[in-house]
């Protein structure tokens, strides 16, 4: 599944969040990239909200950190690797149950994991639209991207926001 998915203003963007958070089951693992500011953690907040996460509202850049983790119907590890310099810093940090567990997984700035990630993923990449508004481009193989799929389209119908196939 692609889809390009136009969030004109930052509700949208947690809407759209939640579907991808619904979709997700045991395992799933999204690959956010996109520049600073762009809206990663925003949109994580709506994975969070689909997941059941209660405190949803207080998800926040483990930029620092480097791993946050939240409990909900799945618990979701909030990973950002931006300021790490290798996959290796992040095996000897121990968060490979992060990214090959039973868990749901969100990873800001994976650059240096994609090689290890698995083929059955989310990847969203963020761009600005000409009107101001995020752009999400959004790819999922497998059973989770049949089913954000459907997910996504009852999240344009409801919202009015604009979506094309890539």
């Amino acid at each position: 599944m692609k889809k390009e998915v136009a969030c004109p203003s930052p509700d949208h963007t947690l809407a759209v969040g939640e579907a991808i958070g619904r979709a997700l089951g045991p395992g799933g693992v999204i690959a956010l990239e996109g520049p600073l500011g762009a809206g990663k953690t925003l949109l994580t907040k709506g994975i969070a909200r689909g997941l059941g996460v209660r405190e949803w509202r207080y998800v926040t850049s483990p930029t620092f950190a480097i791993h946050n983790v939240y409990q909900g119907r799945l618990r979701l590890h909030h990973l950002d690797l931006y300021r790490l310099g290798g996959a290796l810093e992040l095996e000897q940090l121990g968060l490979e149950e992060a990214l090959h567990g039973a868990d749901a997984c969100v990873i800001e700035w994976p650059d240096i994991l994609l090689q290890e990630l698995p083929q059955e993923r989310v990847d969203v990449r963020f761009r600005w639209g000409e009107d101001g508004g995020r752009i999400l481009e959004i790819e999922a193989g497998g059973p989770v991207g049949e089913t954000l799929s459907v997910e996504l389209e009852a999240v344009v119908q409801d919202s009015g926001v604009r979506k094309e196939g890539v």
